[in-house]
C-alpha cells in the first residue's frame, strides 16, 4: 500500500510540476485577451452599440450583448483561477527548498508565485470592470431600443 501511495504521490507532483509553464503561458493570453476586449470595448461604447441600436434589431443587440458580456465573464472567472494555480504550483519545490536550506529556489518560487498573483487578478480585473460596463451598455440600449418601439 506504501509503494502505491508513493507512486501516486509521485505521479501527482509530476502532473503539478508540468502545469507551471502551461498556466504561465495562459495567464499572459488571458492578459493579452482582456487588453484586446478593452479596446474592442472601446469601440463598443463609441459606436458599435449605436449601430446596432440605430438598426433597430432587437435581437441582433442581444445576441452581441451577451457574447461580449460572456467573453468578459470568461476572463473574470478563469484569470484569477489560473493565477491561484500559478501561486501554489511553485510553492511546493519552494518550501521543500526551504527545507533543505536553499534560500535561492524558495525566493525564485515566491517570485514566480507572486507574479502569477498578481497577473491574474490584474486580467481578473479587467473582464470584471469591462463585464459591468457592457452590461449597463447594452441594458441602457435594449431600454432605447424599447422605448423608441414600445
Amino acid at each position: 500500500m506504501n509503494m502505491f501511495s508513493g507512486i501516486s504521490l509521485g505521479l501527482m507532483h509530476q502532473i503539478t510540476a508540468w502545469l507551471l509553464e502551461p498556466v504561465v503561458w495562459a495567464l499572459l493570453f488571458f492578459v493579452g485577451l482582456a487588453l484586446y476586449e478593452a479596446g474592442v470595448s472601446l469601440g463598443e461604447r463609441f459606436g458599435g452599440i449605436g449601430k446596432l441600436t440605430e438598426r433597430g434589431d432587437r435581437a441582433a443587440l442581444m445576441q452581441a450583448g451577451r457574447r461580449r458580456i460572456e467573453r468578459a465573464d470568461f476572463i473574470t472567472r478563469l484569470a484569477p483561477m489560473l493565477g491561484l494555480m500559478g501561486t501554489l504550483i511553485p510553492l511546493g519545490p519552494g518550501l521543500a527548498a526551504l527545507g533543505d536550506g536553499n534560500l535561492k529556489i524558495l525566493t525564485t518560487a515566491m517570485t514566480v508565485a507572486f507574479d502569477t498573483t498578481v497577473i491574474g487578478l490584474l486580467a481578473g480585473m479587467i473582464g470584471f470592470v469591462l463585464g459591468r460596463l457592457r452590461r449597463r451598455w447594452y441594458d441602457h440600449a435594449l431600454g432605447q431600443l424599447d422605448a423608441r418601439h414600445g
